[in-house]
């Protein structure tokens, strides 16, 4: 009997117990880094929003928004995530060193940003095809976003025109907060 239920705790415990949400479910390195988050560790019950982004974009301007709801909601459990990508007309064509850099120097970004990965339809990270297919669309341009409560579930997403500062972006992390 004792066996059965050192099996159990070892092997089987973790498939029963895992409470990770799928759009959560996923290790990603930290850009320009070696070191591997995984994420639902590290956002799990918090509101969640992930961006594509580029540095050579008409969209840039939007890290400074992006920071600045950061900054105002990331004692109440919020949390930006950034992760560049060339996909689109390649705006993003440095390399991670580089991008971290422009988002330090240019931005003074704090949010977590992560390795350089593929968001379009077809080519897609698997954590952007999971959060496309929840929402029914894939990115169409950089700086889309998609909203995470903080059960893991997605509540939005949003186009590339919707800036930080909209007010049904703002209502609708703040109504998760």
């Amino acid at each position: 009997m004792k066996r059965l239920i050192i099996f159990f705790t070892f092997w089987l415990w973790p498939l029963v117990s895992s409470s990770c949400p799928v759009t959560l479910d996923f290790e990603m390195r930290k850009l320009a880094g070696d070191e591997k988050i995984r994420l639902c560790e590290a956002y799990q019950n918090k509101v969640v929003l992930i961006v594509n982004t580029a540095s050579k974009c008409g969209y840039t301007y939007q890290y400074e928004g992006l920071e600045t709801l950061y900054d105002k909601y990331h004692d109440e459990g919020f949390v930006v995530l950034g992760f560049p990508s060339n996909d689109f007309a390649g705006q993003e064509p440095g390399s991670e060193h580089e991008i971290r850099k422009f988002c330090r120097n240019t931005y003074s970004i704090e949010f977590p940003m992560f390795e350089k990965i593929r968001v379009r339809e077809g080519v897609a990270d698997p954590l952007y095809a999971e959060l496309a297919s929840q929402a029914g669309e894939f990115p169409r341009w950089n700086f889309h976003k998609y909203l995470l409560d903080r059960s893991g579930k997605l509540v939005g997403s949003f186009s590339s025109r919707v800036e930080p500062e909209n007010e049904k972006l703002i209502s609708a992390i703040e109504q998760r907060l």
